[in-house]
């Protein structure tokens, strides 16, 4: 990821509930149950020390021990329950705080509960939970004037304090617990953003493999459509034309295993490049300009085909200067043209134009007469489609179909950048 994201960005971003709470290492929830323990023998060990230091009677002393064992298992009940406060946070936090109403042992028990309760973030939760707090640390200072714990005199000042002290401790839980749940959050928003982006990541290398094979099959396409309408045709002749004598079959044959191992080696190459899975070992399917239209155009003519070619609209008579994608465009579709010429209307002549300047558009045009396709060819239907493809991308348009004085006409029109 280039851009920083700050935290109050990540805690916008939805999490699902159960990230927010993860399973806990076996040291976290060592220490957390320690706390929870330590936290209710300080108070019980207090109390045991208040209690024992007035001299109490022998009576009072068995009383006393028994109060304070029962409440040190109270506790003990208390932190047992803690590992259920995952699954019922809610219900395990009012329970454990109703013990510590009758054990000063459960008391940092409950703290832990609150704290656990409070990364839920409920509103109800806490309101009812705070009530209980308050309820149950009124409870268990009756109780304490009950058994007479309480020191004679206490004034109702001071049991104010005690009480506000307490919602002091369960404010510092609440918030403890909305801390843990906000970094909670931020980790979690990160590790899914870090996540999102290997996503992306894998996503985009994967279009652009896909792409580039995609580019690889349409050059393979033009190239070896080209060379196999030149095998096919020079075939066919062999085929049905018996008036060749052996000089002229034997430069057909030439001819026809000329551009069949020119089909196999670029074949060979685009293969290559696609069985490694990338465009970059080194092999690059062939990429002609209209600097190699001439020698295009010779092609179709040792093939048999007349073609002409009119330059007359071109400002910019080298077609070497072109820029090399507009000129790598306009061969393809050139290329294309041909080959559907030949595949389709065997024998008629082909008329190629090229008109435009630079800061203009480029314009090509490809007309043949419309004639007999060769039965030997099958043809995918798919040379249009990637013309007009190629013009698009290009910026440009692609235009193709009969004309009324019985031609075929293919015209683009591509943007050429002064």
């Amino acid at each position: 990821m280039t851009s920083s994201v700050s935290a109050a960005e990540a805690r916008v971003t939805p999490v699902p509930e159960a990230l927010l709470h993860p399973a806990l290492q076996t040291w976290s929830r060592v220490w957390r149950y320690l706390l929870a323990v330590l936290g209710g023998l300080v108070p019980w060990v207090a109390q045991a020390v208040q209690q024992l230091s007035s001299k109490p009677s022998a009576a009072e002393q068995r009383s006393i021990g028994t109060w304070l064992v029962a409440d040190l298992l109270v506790g003990a009940l208390a932190v047992g329950l803690l590992p259920l406060r995952r699954k019922r946070p809610f219900v395990i936090a009012l329970v454990i705080i109703s013990l510590s109403a009758v054990s000063t042992a459960a008391v940092g028990a409950s703290i832990l509960a609150v704290v656990s309760m409070a990364t839920w973030r409920r509103r109800n939760w806490v309101i009812v939970t705070a009530l209980v707090w308050v309820a149950s640390g009124i409870a268990s200072t009756v109780l304490a004037d009950v058994r007479g714990v309480v020191p004679p005199g206490g004034s109702w000042y001071e049991l104010v304090l005690n009480q506000l002290f307490s919602l002091l401790i369960f404010g510092l839980a609440i918030v403890t617990g909305f801390y843990v749940r906000a970094r909670r959050e931020l980790v979690a928003s990160l590790h899914e953003r870090v996540a999102h982006a290997e996503r992306e990541q894998v996503l985009t290398t994967e279009a652009a493999r896909d792409a580039e094979r995609t580019r690889i099959a349409r050059e393979m396409h033009d190239v070896l459509a080209h060379r196999i309408s030149l095998v096919a045709m020079h075939a066919g002749a062999l085929a049905y034309r018996e008036d060749l004598d052996r000089e002229q079959t034997r430069e057909t044959a030439a001819t026809i295993q000329a551009n069949a191992q020119l089909a196999l080696s670029e074949l060979r190459q685009v293969l290559g490049v696609l069985r490694a899975g990338r465009a970059s070992d080194g092999v690059e399917a062939p990429q002609p300009t209209l600097a190699e239209l001439p020698a295009l155009l010779a092609d179709a003519r040792e093939a048999g085909s007349s073609v002409e070619l009119d330059v007359l609209g071109m400002r910019e008579c080298d077609l070497a200067k072109i820029p090399v994608t507009l000129s790598r465009t306009s061969f393809r579709i050139v290329q294309e043209a041909l080959t559907n010429a030949r595949k389709h209307a065997v024998g008629a002549s082909v008329a190629v134009r090229l008109a435009g300047e630079p800061g203009g558009f480029l314009e090509l045009e490809v007309r043949n007469r419309m004639g007999v396709a060769v039965g030997a060819v099958s043809s995918a239907g798919v040379g249009l489609t990637g013309m007009t493809e190629r013009a698009e991308l290009a910026g440009g348009a692609l235009t193709y179909g009969g004309q009324p004085d019985g031609s075929f006409l293919v015209r683009a029109r591509l943007p050429w950048p002064a």
